[in-house]
């Protein structure tokens, strides 16, 4: 409770803009002591790792937890003179031998690492900083040295934490789920499977509640990791929030964790003991090449397209769809009492972006943990194009064949199973953020062409079907 208490006043004390560009949170101490009883017993010695210590709440944990276990000698990095002060006396409380470091944890661990001066951490205990790393900076640069490449100072902590660990050490940090899927942390995906162990997953079904005191929607996780460990099933756990009152666990198989002979690398979470098979039923195993379909982002960035953007539609412009024209499983257009425009001015330039009339299927860019569906896909109708044209917006993605239409029939089709219950079941175990890429949409695996016609027409001649009936189909289809 006393750290608890510091924590929320440090908190209010630290300045807004700097605590963004450092991407501050700080660990409450329920989260904390969850963390630090993630390990298993140590045996021997522990030389602690805590780079973006904080106010030390993560090491206070730790030693609470394990100091009739071992002797602990810790290493806490933290660059803020606020955060110092109240390290610094938490460090005290705790007694045993600690060193504050106050330069740079990155450029300090690429050293280490470069000339082999570092020590060989027995553990770690992590809450990095969540920040994204511009690809020409000076900690991106230094990464590269150390051959890691990744996108946010919190991945770049947890590589550096990793990398510094002896064989055989415990890692446990809490970082954003984002990691998990997605082109951009690939590399580092990639860089964490072949030095370590996955041991435990920890997922939170509130996606705000683990630092509400800091208005963080970013949802987490808390990881074990095991450095040079050898193969073995992942244990799963989930919880409301950071009280863990309805704590549930399960095992894995590490296959079902990282597919084997994934490319991507994906790490899925299944969040409980029935989905610990996340496969997609096996008739779905075409590819979005192999049905002539491609998936795009769209192409109009509104901000950037502002001049020709109207309001409503007028002589010389197109369509232009954003989510908000979503209505259902169908597109509602134009949407004059909405927020955002109707339409797009044809230039020259915006040429480049427009679609010619046919049925596409836009799916939403971005969705929340906890909306019914992560996929939300609509059906565009050809009917829908003025001028034989139509545009879309950016927080969509269009699935179409070589920048033209599709068949009524496919597009009604790929729509359905795309809101269908089993593709939400698979796409929640692999993504924890917010976008839906365009990558994720072409990696999925879909039923046939001819499954998806028929399912079309069906969907075609039921217009009033019920959801339940719906799904009923998609289940006999596929």
């Amino acid at each position: 409770m006393h750290l608890d208490l510091r924590r929320l006043e440090i908190s209010s004390r630290l300045d807004r803009s700097q605590r963004s560009s450092l991407g501050q949170f700080l660990t409450p101490t329920s989260v904390a002591d969850f963390m630090a009883g993630l390990f298993p017993q140590p045996v021997g010695a522990v030389h602690l790792l805590d780079a973006g210590a904080g106010i030390g709440s993560l090491t206070a944990a730790f030693v609470a937890r394990w100091v009739r276990s071992a002797a602990i000698e810790t290493t806490a990095y933290e660059i803020d003179p606020v955060m110092r002060a109240g390290l610094a006396d938490t460090l005290a409380a705790c007694g045993g031998a600690s060193r504050v470091v106050e330069t740079d944890f990155i450029e300090d661990a690429v050293n280490a690492l470069q000339f082999g001066t570092g020590a060989h951490y027995t553990h770690a205990i992590l809450n990095p900083p969540y920040k994204k790393i511009n690809s020409a900076s000076r900690h991106r640069l230094l990464l590269r040295q150390a051959g890691i490449e990744t996108v946010n100072l919190y991945s770049a902590f947890v590589a550096l934490a990793l990398a510094l660990l002896a064989p055989g050490g415990q890692l446990v940090a809490i970082i954003p789920r984002s990691f998990c899927n997605g082109p951009y942390y690939r590399p580092f995906r990639e860089f964490l499977l072949a030095r370590a162990r996955i041991r435990h997953i920890h997922l939170f079904a509130s996606r705000d509640q683990a630092f509400r005191d800091d208005a963080v929607l970013q949802e987490n996780v808390i990881l074990r990791l095991e450095r040079d460990g050898a193969a073995g099933p992942v244990t799963v756990s989930t919880s409301t929030d950071d009280r863990f009152a309805d704590y549930v666990e399960h095992a894995h198989d590490f296959e079902r964790i990282v597919f084997p002979g994934d490319p991507e690398a994906f790490i899925h979470i299944p969040s409980g003991a029935a989905m610990a098979d996340p496969d997609l039923p096996a008739s779905c195993c075409a590819t979005l090449a192999s049905l002539g379909v491609a998936v795009s982002t769209g192409p109009v960035v509104d901000f950037r397209a502002k001049p020709d953007l109207r309001d409503a539609p007028e002589p010389g412009c197109v369509p232009l769809l954003y989510p908000a024209h979503f209505s259902g499983a169908e597109v509602a257009w134009p949407k004059l009492d909405g927020r955002k425009p109707n339409a797009l001015r044809l230039t020259d330039e915006t040429r480049k972006a427009v679609f010619p009339a046919g049925w596409y299927v836009a799916v939403r860019r971005f969705s929340s943990k906890e909306e019914k569906r992560r996929v939300v896909a609509a059906v565009v109708p050809e009917s829908l194009a003025v001028d034989g044209l139509v545009s879309f917006e950016n927080h969509l993605n269009v699935f179409h064949a070589a920048r033209r239409g599709l068949s009524a029939d496919l597009a009604r089709g790929l729509a359905a199973y795309l809101n269908s219950a089993c593709v939400d079941r698979y796409f929640r175990l692999f993504s924890g953020h917010t976008q839906v890429n365009a990558t994720d949409l072409r990696r999925l695996r879909y039923p046939s062409r001819e499954a998806l016609v028929e399912l079309g027409q069906w969907v075609a001649a039921q217009p009033d079907r019920s959801a339940d009936a719906l799904e009923r189909r998609i289940e006999a289809l596929v």
